[in-house]
């Protein structure tokens, strides 16, 4: 399954904030990061209308940086591997149908592929059902935190699009997005 990396970055950065060191967790955010993380907690809407970023420009261009190079490798290997077997989905697509893909994986994988059964996995794994809220309001903290494709959007600042685009174009239009 490949995610937009964008919103995968959008993901990542607020895990990295849930899980940084001050906070019991594993990751060393810059004193700028620390800034940014607090700023936005306090106040997420009015962070974002105010043009703020919640990266800095080199923690971006490392996430930009990894998702090109790891989904542009699964992409060629499994391909190459696995020939017919091979399955790649976006993230996406799984969301705006997830009945008919999970028909094709479980098809592929020789598993059960009635309609009962994808449709009983398919609601014991609604973002509802595990983040007991609705899809599109946030919470910060937790590992479900938003359960919507596209967030980026309305995260990334201009110059922001400009560095993820900088360095992951190529990927990210070989992997069927925009660039918009």
């Amino acid at each position: 399954i490949v995610r937009d990396g964008r919103d995968v970055a959008v993901s990542l950065m607020h895990h990295f904030w849930r899980m940084a060191k001050d906070r019991g967790g594993i990751f060393d955010l810059s004193t700028e990061e620390l800034r940014k993380r607090d700023a936005y907690l306090a106040d997420p809407e009015g962070f974002l209308a105010g043009g703020g970023s919640i990266f800095t420009e080199e923690r971006l261009r490392q996430m930009a940086v990894r998702w090109s190079r790891r989904v542009s490798k699964a992409s060629l290997d499994g391909s190459r591997l696995f020939g017919r077997h091979y399955y790649q989905l976006r993230y996406e697509d799984l969301l705006q149908n997830p009945e008919k893909h999970l028909a094709e994986i479980f098809g592929l994988l020789g598993a059960d592929t009635d309609e009962a059964t994808v449709a009983r996995c398919v609601e014991q794994n609604r973002f509802e059902k595990l983040a007991k809220r609705s899809k599109g309001h946030e919470d910060a903290g937790s590992f479900f935190r938003k359960g919507v494709a596209g967030d980026w959007k309305g995260v990334f600042t201009q110059k922001d699009r400009e560095v993820y685009e900088d360095v992951a174009s190529v990927a990210l239009l070989d992997m069927g997005y925009t660039l918009d």
